[in-house]
Parts: C-alpha cells; structure tokens; sequence
C-alpha cells in the first residue's frame, strides 16, 4: 500500500533543547494514525513540520511522496491542518468563516457553495450556518475547524488534540465524524491525550516520550509485542447459585493443557488464563456444551490503549 506519509531522521531542536530525535515514522494511505504521548513529547512538533509551519533541524518529512521543505507549496493542497485551538474572527457567521477560507483556497463561484454545503452537512453544521462563530460551544468549534480542514478535499488530515476539552456527547459525536472521514479513505494523523478514544478511531498508533517513537504500528501488534496473556471471561448458569455455576466451569477446566490458571470473579464469572500459543480459544466454548453446562457469556479480554501506553513510556517528559 502507499505510503501517505513518511519521515527519515526527523530532528527538531529549539534553543538548545531537542523537540524531536530521529523520527523515523510510515502512515500507509487510508490510516487513522493515532499519535499518543506524554505533554512535550513531540506530537505538536511533528504534525507542524509535516503541515509545512515549522522547519526541521535535521532529516526529511514528506506527504505524499513530497518533501515538506522543498516542495512546501505542492504539500499544502494535500493537507488539512487542524490545531487544538480554534482560530476564530471577531463578528463573523459560520458560513462567512467557511466563505473566507474557500477563498483563501481559491475555490470559486458554484464550486465554493457546493464544498461549504458539503462539509458543513458532513459535519452536521447546515443548520448553523448564520450562527456567529463566536458563540459556537467547544463541539461545534472543533466541528467548524474540521470543515474548514475539509474545504479543498485534502486526502492527509493533520489533527492535534481534536478532542480536548469536548464534553462527552461531542467527544461520540466526534469519534462518528473521524469513522466516516475513514470510510471516504482519508488518511488521519491524530494526536490525543484521551488514549481509550484512540483505540475506538484509529487502527495503527505511534507512541512517542521525549521526542523519541518508541512503537509504531498497527495496534494488534503492539498487544504481541508485549506478550500480553489471553484471559477469557466466562459464565455459565447452572439450577442454584453463583458458586455452583464457578465450581462446574473450575472443575472443568482444571488440569486442560491450554490453560495455564483460573480465577473466579463476580457474579459467578471465570477468568480463565489460556496458554499464549494456544490456537484459538473455541475450546472453551465447546467443551462447556458438551458438559452440558449453559454458557451465558465469553469474551477474551485484550490490553486497552492505556495498557499498552504504560508498558511501553516510563513517564518521563521533556
């Protein structure tokens, strides 16, 4: 698959201290890329080199197989750039706002009203278009940003921190909008301290501490880098209580060459902790039908981002 962006030896040093140390980092086009790292880690830095604001100290950064310093103006059509705040004008209505930008794009005549249509349906504005921009809520000002990001249909969407500070209904409703930028094959940078909406937005995650990538790739593969054990969460019902239903699974399971312990939770459930290179877990599931057991629920539990994020930084920041 091609390659939306790419950075060799990204270095970035500001008076004496180093924002960025050799990133070295592939988005492959049609990803949600996830940027996931502590405060001064270097997020910030590298979507603004790659948005063509800031000059690297050292080493290359393209979009799109094109260099962002030499070629600048040839990236900038491909990107929409969306910073954690805002920038707004005084007195202006959401439809001037997306008026202006089109023309700075210089999207012209029928052309500019379809575009502003089409995003602001997109990101359910339409009916805000004569609202003043001033008194948008913290939602729909993150909504307007993107739908000015969207203008000229730019196929690399940079977005740092799109939602801080979101009240929860906005960060759903959010989440939505980034999903379907996905479907219409987008490919989204976002960085975000809010680690679990990452995992539901993003398929691929690069996590960085200190200006240095420490894992980037897809997010399945960080939890087998990591070792991280199957645990299955189990219930079954069986005529009497709770302790009668763990008893009948425990007694079941006990000594099975896959699984390595048990542990009864809450509820009358099992966590069973099955061996690493175990095929699959449908054993499970089929050994408690043929014991005529009733199963209620099973589920493998897998390390949340937050997990993988604590397992891979030691807390250390610029």
């Amino acid at each position: 698959m091609t390659v939306a962006i790419r950075t060799e030896g990204l270095t970035k040093v500001y008076r004496g201290t180093t924002a960025l140390r050799d990133l070295d980092l592939e988005i492959r086009e049609g990803d949600a890329f996830g940027f996931i790292g502590p405060n001064g880690a270097g997020k910030s830095t590298t979507i603004k080199i790659l948005a063509t604001l800031v000059r690297p100290s050292g080493g290359r950064a393209e979009v799109g197989g094109i260099d962002v310093v030499r070629r600048g103006d040839d990236v900038k059509p491909l990107i929409g750039y969306m910073p954690d705040v805002l920038g707004i004008y005084d007195d202006m209505l959401v439809g001037e706002y997306l008026e202006f930008f089109a023309a700075a794009y210089r999207i012209r005549g029928l052309r500019r009203r379809q575009r502003i249509a089409e995003v602001l349906e997109l990101t359910e504005l339409t009916a805000k278009r004569d609202a003043p921009v001033m008194g948008l809520s913290r939602g729909m000002g993150q909504r307007l940003g993107l739908a000015r990001c969207l203008l000229h249909d730019p196929q690399v969407l940079l977005l740092d921190e799109p939602a801080a500070g979101l009240d929860p209904r906005a960060r759903i409703e959010f989440k939505e909008l980034v999903l379907e930028l996905r479907r219409m094959g987008k490919t989204l940078l976002i960085s975000s301290h809010i680690l679990s909406e990452i995992g539901a937005m993003c398929n691929t995650i690069g996590i960085i501490e200190q200006g240095r990538l420490l894992y980037a790739g897809p997010i399945d593969e960080a939890r087998k880098k990591l070792g991280a054990e199957r645990v299955v969460r189990l219930r079954v019902h069986e005529e009497g209580d709770d302790e009668r239903s763990v008893n009948a699974v425990l007694d079941l399971f006990r000594g099975h060459p896959d699984v390595e312990a048990m542990k009864p939770g809450a509820s009358g459930e099992v966590f069973v902790r099955v061996r690493a290179d175990a095929p699959d877990i449908s054993f499970l599931a089929r050994d408690i039908v043929r014991a005529e057991l009733h199963l209620l629920h099973l589920e493998e539990t897998v390390l949340s981002i937050e997990d993988i994020f604590l397992h891979v930084t030691q807390g250390k920041v610029a």
